[in-house]
């Protein structure tokens, strides 16, 4: 299970920081007692960030905490998206050289909202943008939100557009870069740096948002109500390549009760 508490997995979590820019913190937790789950402060995180970017509490986290189908299958939650917080490693490198290829004759579809990563620490942002994009119809924004505007003044931009108009938006640097600076960072002693990607369903189709990529991956047919499982499957094996590595932490973006 994910969240089996572990020193180990906490320490790792404390030490983490974002992949891939200019004046953007890392995203991390503030230093705490190790008996805290991992992905508390990932949960953490992100929510304290939708509040600070203008999404209205229509939405929640939820701790996922693992990838079996039986979990899967009863989780008592309407799943709109899945994120997942894992390590770069050259294992996972190796497996997106060969997905690229697979992936290449593969055309996403149009209403998919996608935006490459160009600045350093911000996957951890970039995960609320892709979730809140292609949930728009499922949320509710403050009158100021600042990702509301982002997302209306990005609609018709290319995923390259998007990542320029980013780097632009000082209402979003200065969300991002508060709650990063509430938590302490320190670099990982084994030079691992960690990263964190999007599940969504659009169109009947489970894709996987990463902005390191060149396009949104494609990951076949989904059904609504089966995101979840469907998605944990594709998460599984992100841990499963990584032999025993349980640098892992997932939550899910679900609708309030």
């Amino acid at each position: 299970m994910l969240g089996a508490a572990s020193g180990n997995r906490i320490a790792a979590f404390r030490e983490a920081k974002d992949y891939a820019g200019c004046n953007w913190s890392a995203l991390n937790s503030p230093t705490v007692d190790t008996n805290i789950y991992l992905l508390v402060f990932l949960w953490l995180d992100l929510l304290l960030l939708n509040k600070k970017v203008g999404v209205s509490p229509t939405v929640h986290y939820v701790d996922v905490l693992g990838f079996e189908s039986t979990y899967l299958q009863s989780f008592p939650h309407d799943v709109l998206s899945l994120l997942l917080l894992f390590p770069l490693t050259p294992q996972h490198g190796e497996f997106r050289k060969k997905q690229d290829d697979e992936q290449k004759d593969k055309e996403p579809d149009a209403k998919v909202y996608f935006m490459k990563q160009t600045l350093e620490n911000s996957c951890g942002l970039l995960a609320v943008i892709h979730a809140a994009a292609c949930n728009k119809d499922k949320l509710s924004f403050d009158n100021d939100s600042a990702l509301k505007n982002f997302l209306d003044k990005s609609a018709d931009a290319s995923p390259g557009d998007r990542a320029k108009l980013l780097e632009e938006n000082e209402d979003l640097r200065s969300a991002h870069n508060s709650i990063a600076a509430e938590g302490q960072c320190r670099p990982n002693e084994d030079g691992i740096h960690f990263h964190l990607v999007v599940f969504t369903a659009v169109n009947g189709h489970l894709y996987e948002l990463d902005g390191l990529t060149g396009k949104p991956i494609d990951h076949g047919p989904t059904s609504e109500g089966k995101l979840l499982e469907d998605a944990g499957k594709i998460c599984k094996q992100f841990t499963e390549r990584e032999h025993g590595d349980v640098r892992f932490s997932a939550v899910a973006l679900v609708k309030a009760a």
